[in-house]
């Protein structure tokens, strides 16, 4: 049945010129993604958005199961985690057209030179987006529910195949 489903959504979406997400659903995210952030040109309410940073990346490997009826994409290797409040290994869900991780976590908020920096509720949700060309794309959301850093912190970011 499941290929059944698989192959009539294919044909519907080549029609419509979408087979890259099906078939990134019926492959899984797997291997090795350089997952790029572009924090230089964050934007949203948050002091933090307003804070400049340079964009970032870091090379991850992850691993598909859609075991229980529902694609999980994990990130099965990768550099350790710089705030320990962060839910490891991160967890990418596929709703039929992206890979979404929704998590709870604190926010770090940066305070200056010398000063520590103060932690505060947050909740994320980062979106990735399969394209034609193999990569993916999407934003990551932070919305801080207190200190210094409440509001919303807004940035695009981008997976691409790393050797």
């Amino acid at each position: 049945m499941r290929w059944t489903t698989v192959a009539a959504a294919a044909i519907g979406c080549v029609v419509a010129g979408l087979l890259p997400a099906v078939a990134q659903a019926d492959t899984g995210w797997n291997g090795r993604y350089s997952l790029i952030r572009s924090a230089a040109s964050k934007t949203g309410t948050s002091l933090a958005a307003r804070q400049w940073e340079p964009d970032f990346s870091d090379v991850y490997t992850f691993a598909t199961s859609c075991a229980s009826g529902t694609c999980v994409a994990t990130v099965v290797d990768g550099p350790p985690v710089k705030n320990p409040t962060l839910p490891t290994p991160a967890k990418y869900t596929w709703n039929g057209t992206s890979w979404v991780h929704v998590y709870d976590w604190q926010w770090d908020c940066y305070m200056g030179e010398g000063r520590e920096k103060v932690y505060a509720p947050a909740h994320s949700v980062a979106v990735y987006t399969p394209r034609a060309d193999g990569t993916l794309s999407g934003t990551w959301r932070t919305d801080i529910t207190g200190g210094p850093c409440a509001g919303s912190v807004v940035m695009n970011v981008a997976a691409v195949p790393a050797p």
